[in-house]
C-alpha cells in the first residue's frame, strides 16, 4: 500500500514543481532575441555591412540553468567563472579610419585590432582573478576552436587600470595578433544564435562572401545588466561590389544578393524584431526620398529617421518569404562625394632604429578635419581648449623598454613631460614572467597639428625552445589603443527607439577609440641548421667507428677461408674450364690450382691492415669527442 502511494505522489510532486517553475518564470522578464543588419555605402566605393544580434536573459535564479533562447554555453561561463563583463573579437584586416569613419558608434565599438582580442572583468576576490582568467581562456579556446588558451600565460596578458577605458582592478586584457581567422571560428559563433545561419538575417553570411572582404570582425560582448544577462554578437564586413560603373566618380550599384550571393527570405521565427537599415551620409533634404535624382532603392523603406549628419532608412522584413524574397538594392545615378566622421587625432605607430640590438617605438598623432570643430568648444584647462588622449600599450618581455627615455614632441618641438603628460602608469616587464604595460594621459592643445611619442628599447634573447616555427618572420607587439575620454560617439535620434535594439545601442554614448598597427620586431635568431649538422656528423662518425669495430670483432677469417675453399671445390670444374677458355682467348698461360692456395696466404697481412684501420678510426673518434666537448 505504501509503495502504491509513493508511485502516485512522486509524479504529482514533479508536475507541481514544474508548474511552479513556469509560473515564477512567467512573472519575470522573458528571454528576448533580436536581429538587424546595417548597410552603409563608404566614400571609397565600398559597402559596409554590420550584422547585430542581441540576446537578453533574466537572472539565472528565475529560470535556473534552462534557457529557451540564450546560449547555454555562455550562461555556464558566467556562472562558473563569475564573469561580470567580457568581450572577444576575431579580426582580419585593418580598419581604415580615414575613409570608413573613426568617431561614429559603429567604428568606435567594432573597429578591432588584427587577430584575437579578449578582455574580461570578474566578480571574484582579487586573489582569484588570474585563476579565473586562465580557466576562461581554456573554455573559450575550446568553444570557438581557436588558440585563445595561449593567453593563459602571464607573459601574454596585462592588468590595465584606467587606460583601457574600464576602471577596474579585476580586469585582464590579452591579444594574439598572429591568430588566423577562418571558418572554424565563425561556425561556433553562429551556433550561439537561436536560428544559427539557417534562417533570418544570419542566412546571408555566405562564407566566401564574408572572407573575401577587405575587413571582417566578429565580436561577442557579454555584460551583466539590471535585467539579467545581455549578449551582443556583431559581424562587421567591408565588401567591394562586383558592379563596374561606367563613370569613374559614380558609386557602384549593389544589392544583397550581389554582395552575399544569397537572398533574404524571411526573419528568424524566434526573433522579436528583425530589421534592415540603410545609412546614407552627406544627403540633402531633397534627396531623402527612396527614388530621387541621385540614387534609387529597389524597395520602399517603412520608416525614415534623420540624424545630424546622416539619414537612416528602416526596412521591416516580416513580410518577406520564399516566394517574395527581400533583396534590397541601391542604384546610383549621379556622382556623389562625402566624408566620414573622424576622431580628433589619427594615430599610427612604427619602429625606429636598425640592427638586432636596440631600437625605438614611436606613435604619431595627426590632426584630422574634425579637429576644426573643437576650437569653439569647451575651455577646460584655464580657459585653453585642450584634447585629452589616453594611450595604452603592452610590451612583450623580450622587448625591454626603458621608460626613462620617453620623449614627447608637439608640432615637431620637444616638450617637457609635465606640460603634456598629465598622468602615467607603468608596469615593467619581468623576463619570462610577465609583460610590460604603459598607460599615459596626454593633454594637447586643440590647435595642434601633430604630436609624436617615442620610447627606446633593447631586444632580448630567447632560449632555442622559445622560438616559434617561423622565427625569421619576427615577433609581434600588440596594437596600442588610443582613446579620447572627452569625446563620445552617438547618433542623435529624436524618436524613441527602445523597440529597435541596434539604434538604441547607437544612441547611447560610447568612448571614441582607435587601434594602431601591429608592430613586427626582428630578434636575433640562431641558425637552426647547426644543431642538425652537428648531430648528423656525430652520428656518422660513431656509425663508422662502431660498424668497423663490430665487424672486426665478429669476423672469423679462418671460417671464411674454409667456406671459400669448399665453395671452390663444388664449382671448381666449371671455374677451371672458364679460366682456361678465357686464358686461351687472351693468349695468357693457364694458372695452376696451387695459385689459389697461395692467394689465401696473405690473409694474415689483410687482418693486420684491418686492425690498423680500426685503430685509426677509433683515434679519430676519440679526438673528435675531446675537441667537440665544452671545457
Amino acid at each position: 500500500m505504501a509503495r502504491l502511494v509513493l508511485t502516485l505522489w512522486i509524479p504529482l510532486l514533479i508536475l507541481q514543481s514544474f508548474l511552479l517553475a513556469i509560473a515564477f518564470g512567467s512573472n519575470g522578464v522573458e528571454e528576448e532575441f533580436s536581429e538587424s543588419l546595417l548597410l552603409k555605402p563608404l566614400p571609397d566605393r565600398k559597402v559596409l555591412a554590420h550584422f547585430h544580434f542581441e540576446n537578453r536573459a533574466p537572472p539565472s535564479n528565475s529560470h535556473g540553468r534552462h534557457h529557451h533562447l540564450f546560449p547555454k554555453a555562455i550562461s555556464q561561463l558566467v556562472q562558473k567563472f563569475r564573469v561580470k563583463e567580457m568581450e572577444l573579437s576575431f579580426t582580419q584586416g585593418r580598419w581604415n579610419h580615414e575613409h570608413w569613419g573613426g568617431s561614429d558608434p559603429l567604428s568606435s565599438m567594432n573597429a578591432k585590432p588584427v587577430g584575437v582580442e579578449l578582455w574580461a572583468v570578474f566578480d571574484v576576490p582579487h586573489s582569484q582573478v588570474d585563476t579565473s582568467w586562465k580557466n576562461l581562456t581554456h573554455a573559450l579556446s575550446g568553444l570557438f576552436c581557436a588558440s585563445i588558451n595561449f593567453l593563459e600565460s602571464s607573459t601574454s596578458y596585462a592588468s590595465p587600470t584606467w587606460g583601457f577605458g574600464t576602471n577596474s582592478d579585476k580586469m585582464r586584457y590579452g591579444s594574439l595578433p598572429r591568430e588566423a581567422v577562418c571558418t572554424e571560428n565563425l561556425t561556433p559563433w553562429l551556433k550561439l544564435l537561436p536560428c544559427r545561419d539557417k534562417d533570418g538575417i544570419s542566412a546571408l553570411m555566405n562564407r566566401p562572401s564574408v572572407y573575401r572582404g577587405f575587413y571582417h570582425s566578429q565580436r561577442l560582448h557579454l555584460s551583466m545588466v539590471d535585467s539579467g544577462m545581455l549578449l551582443e554578437q556583431t559581424l562587421t564586413v567591408v565588401l567591394q561590389p562586383d558592379t563596374v560603373s561606367v563613370e569613374k566618380h559614380l558609386q557602384p550599384s549593389w544589392s544583397l544578393s550581389s554582395l552575399f550571393g544569397r537572398n533574404l527570405v524571411g526573419k528568424c521565427v524566434l526573433a522579436k524584431s528583425s530589421n534592415v537599415y540603410l545609412q546614407m551620409e552627406g544627403l540633402s533634404e531633397e534627396h531623402t526620398l527612396w527614388k530621387n535624382a541621385e540614387f534609387e532603392m529597389s524597395i520602399k523603406p517603412d520608416r525614415t529617421l534623420r540624424e545630424s549628419s546622416s539619414f537612416l532608412f528602416i526596412f521591416n522584413i516580416d513580410k518577406s518569404s520564399d516566394s517574395e524574397s527581400f533583396d534590397l538594392g541601391l542604384t546610383w545615378k549621379l556622382p556623389s562625394k562625402w566624408s566620414c566622421q573622424q576622431a580628433p587625432l589619427h594615430a599610427s605607430r612604427f619602429l625606429m632604429g636598425s640592427g638586432n640590438e636596440r631600437g625605438a617605438i614611436a606613435i604619431l598623432l595627426k590632426a584630422t578635419e574634425s579637429q576644426d570643430k573643437l576650437h569653439g568648444g569647451d575651455l577646460t584647462n584655464g580657459g585653453r581648449c585642450t584634447i585629452k588622449a589616453n594611450v595604452f600599450q603592452i610590451f612583450p618581455w623580450y622587448v625591454k623598454v626603458y621608460y626613462h627615455t620617453l620623449q614627447i614632441f608637439v608640432d615637431q618641438q620637444q616638450n617637457t613631460s609635465s606640460e603634456v603628460l598629465k598622468k602615467i602608469n607603468v608596469s615593467p616587464s619581468t623576463d619570462k614572467m610577465s609583460s610590460g604595460m604603459m598607460e599615459m594621459m596626454l593633454e594637447l592643445p586643440c590647435e595642434v597639428k601633430s604630436a609624436a611619442i617615442s620610447i627606446e628599447y633593447d631586444k632580448g634573447f630567447l632560449h632555442i625552445d622559445e622560438y616559434p616555427p617561423d622565427a625569421n618572420q619576427g615577433f609581434d607587439i600588440p596594437s596600442a589603443l588610443i582613446s579620447f575620454p572627452d569625446h563620445h560617439a552617438s547618433l542623435d535620434f529624436k524618436e524613441e527607439l527602445r523597440t529597435l535594439p541596434l539604434l538604441s545601442r547607437f544612441k547611447d554614448k560610447s568612448l571614441v577609440r582607435s587601434y594602431t598597427e601591429v608592430l613586427l620586431v626582428p630578434l636575433t635568431t640562431p641558425d637552426f641548421s647547426m644543431p642538425y649538422n652537428v648531430i648528423t656528423i656525430t652520428c656518422t662518425v660513431f656509425a663508422l667507428y662502431f660498424g668497423s669495430l663490430l665487424n672486426a670483432l665478429r669476423r672469423r677469417i679462418g671460417e671464411e677461408e674454409r667456406f671459400l675453399k669448399s665453395k671452390g671445390k663444388k664449382t671448381g670444374g666449371l671455374k677451371r674450364l672458364l679460366s682456361r677458355l678465357i686464358a686461351k682467348i687472351r693468349g695468357r698461360p693457364v694458372e695452376s690450382p696451387s695459385s689459389e692456395s697461395t692467394a689465401a696466404a696473405p690473409s694474415s697481412v689483410l687482418s693486420s691492415k684491418l686492425l690498423f684501420k680500426i685503430i685509426i678510426v677509433a683515434g679519430a673518434a676519440a679526438a673528435w669527442q675531446y675537441f667537440s666537448t665544452d671545457k
